[in-house]
């Protein structure tokens, strides 16, 4: 079983309850994140959930899934890669489909071994890892959405998906850049929105502060300026400065006050 599943399910339908009743010409609205809209959003959220599935279920599909992206992906083609995979979804379709995709999902994978090895783009990784990573996009690119329409996520501590993410990458926010980890990790003092503490790492560095907006920074929907987070400590400060808790070439986080609500 995958306690998880149950945490993708309902961060997906968080994301769906406020684009349920939008008119269509706002599925097509620029959002703060390389100007995606939200039909970019809902689209590379249905395509790697696709994948995602397939790894787990059929090999095979996957590999003929993820071969044009992986074609693609080194000349910065991704966007196109998932908009022909779609095949002009968009608007309320796109959003149906999502949905409908990511309920069946969801049931499926709480019956999935834990442990079990699926294939993704990079390295293999455990089943629980791969939904864990899907609870992560889910939360992350709804930022976007969330910030676009001017609205306020009720947070709950399924975040704690996204908290774990972030501390396992510690290593890869720094690797992925060429550069090597310092050791030890920066200690962790993290309050989560039901107000329990999280205490991550034993190093003399510590970030302290509210668990949502570490995950806001790990996950780059925003700049660590833009938060209340207490850095004590050179690696903790450098380790806000670039964290990166997702696959792919270094990214480097938006610039202070350029992520946040917009007022309407």
């Amino acid at each position: 079983m995958i306690e998880q599943a149950r945490d993708f399910r309902e961060e997906s339908e968080t994301l769906h309850a406020v684009v349920a009743d939008l008119p269509e010409a706002d599925f097509d609205r620029p959002t703060q994140f390389k100007g995606w809209t939200i039909n970019d959003v809902l689209g590379h959220l249905h395509f790697w959930n696709v994948a995602a599935d397939r790894s787990l279920t059929d090999e095979r599909a996957f590999d003929q899934m993820l071969a044009p992206v992986m074609d693609r992906l080194g000349r910065r083609g991704l966007r196109q890669a998932e908009d022909e995979w779609l095949g002009g979804l968009r608007g309320h379709a796109l959003r149906e489909a999502w949905r409908a995709h990511y309920l069946d999902m969801a049931a499926r994978w709480a019956e999935a071994d834990p442990r079990a090895r699926v294939k993704w783009a990079g390295p293999s990784m455990s089943a629980r890892s791969s939904i864990s990573a899907r609870i992560m996009e889910t939360w992350a690119h709804g930022q976007e959405v969330f910030d676009l329409l001017g609205l306020e996520r009720k947070e709950t501590d399924r975040i704690r998906n996204v908290v774990v993410l972030g501390v396992n990458a510690y290593g890869w926010s720094f690797r992925v850049r060429g550069e090597e980890p310092p050791a030890p990790m920066p200690r962790l003092r993290l309050t989560a929105p039901s107000g329990a503490v999280w205490e991550f790492g034993e190093g003399p560095d510590l970030i302290e502060g509210s668990a949502v907006e570490f995950c806001q920074v790990v996950t780059q929907t925003r700049n660590v300026a833009d938060t209340a987070l207490r850095m004590v400590g050179p690696t903790a400060e450098r380790w806000m400065r670039t964290a990166q808790c997702f696959a792919g070439p270094p990214e480097t986080p938006p610039a202070p006050g350029t992520r946040g609500p917009v007022r309407r």
